[in-house]
């Protein structure tokens, strides 16, 4: 055989890292945080081994944790101490996150991102203002534009307690502009928003609805959360937060919807997020308990998968993990 091209040549040891398309390496990770008002000490969150919600007086000692690591940056979700109907401690000047920010941002150099959504903070577990009968009526959900104004008021009181960036996560119509102009008007110009641009209604989020306490109370997110069969949509909602200034751009979840990432990767001169949520973290570490999987092996492999399809940035629950392995 006469055999011109010969694509082993170039996957021997010494060549093979010189030749490599993909590298990830931990400045590449956003580590998710849980604070948790309502308890004093470390809570494990069953469903999620390895990760906790940790009290506000925890919250410093946490992050240096995932800074050790070379992980610079975390994003913020908070448990607040009450509930209400529209989510009023959301922007609570001395609310579960302000605090927390408050206190991270004083204490360590880590880059802090906050989840700027109301379904922990409201009694019913939606994302926003409900619509009246709401509870009742299947074809009821969350009332857009009234929503509009609390994600606002709520972005404006993470920045003012120390967020670097805000990451609008309901799927409101109309979010980003709401956000950015408050923040603008704010003088808090200088604050990027990380919007989830493509936020699809997925089977992957159930282990953290147990750790954030957000799960729907009735109903389903279905009316505001993208269809899962949809890929072109994608394109349009991520252009709609083009428009009205998102700085990044996030596809969530990420494993399932990697063409959804490539696709906007490709459209889009802006950098992109994926969240590698935690269903996809669960179920590597289901298998590898059972002795399927090689855990480590697998996580280094989905997160290469992700950065592959075109992913700038990677909230994964995997962060401190493989930042040790890069």
């Amino acid at each position: 055989m006469d055999l011109t091209e010969r694509p082993r040549r170039l996957r021997r040891d010494g060549i093979r890292g010189l030749v490599s398309e993909t590298d990830l390496s931990a400045t590449d990770l956003i580590a998710p945080v849980f604070v948790d008002a309502t308890t004093d000490e470390r809570r494990p969150i069953e469903s999620m081994p390895g990760h906790e919600r940790v009290p506000i007086d925890e919250a410093v000692d946490r992050v240096e944790e995932i800074r050790e690591t070379g992980v610079e940056a975390v994003i913020v979700f908070g448990i607040p101490e009450s509930k209400d109907g529209t989510g009023s401690r959301a922007w609570a000047p001395e609310g579960v996150v302000q605090e927390a920010v408050r206190r991270i941002s004083t204490a360590t150099d880590a880059y802090v991102i906050t989840d700027v959504c109301l379904c922990e903070y409201t009694e019913h577990g939606h994302c926003g203002v409900i619509e009246p009968d709401a509870r009742t009526d299947p074809t009821l959900t969350v009332e857009n534009d009234p929503t509009l104004e609390l994600l606002a008021k709520t972005a404006v009181s993470h920045a003012e307690a120390g967020a670097d960036m805000v990451a609008p996560s309901s799927m409101t119509d109309g979010m980003v502009g709401a956000i950015r102009e408050a923040l603008d008007e704010a003088e808090h110009a200088d604050v990027p928003i990380m919007s989830y641009a493509a936020k699809y209604e997925s089977a992957f989020y159930g282990p953290f609805r147990d750790a954030a306490d957000g799960a729907p109370a009735f109903g389903d997110r279905r009316h505001y959360q993208m269809d899962p069969a949809n890929r072109r949509e994608a394109i349009r909602e991520v252009e709609l937060d083009v428009r009205q200034g998102a700085d990044v751009l996030m596809v969530k979840p990420a494993l399932p919807y990697l063409d959804v990432v490539s696709d906007v990767r490709e459209h889009f001169d802006r950098p992109v997020a994926a969240y590698n949520v935690s269903g996809e973290y669960a179920m590597l570490h289901a298998a590898s308990q059972q002795g399927w999987l090689d855990l480590e092996e697998t996580a280094y492999e989905a997160l290469l998968s992700i950065k592959r399809a075109g992913a700038d940035l990677i909230l994964t629950y995997f962060a401190e993990d493989i930042a040790d392995r890069l």
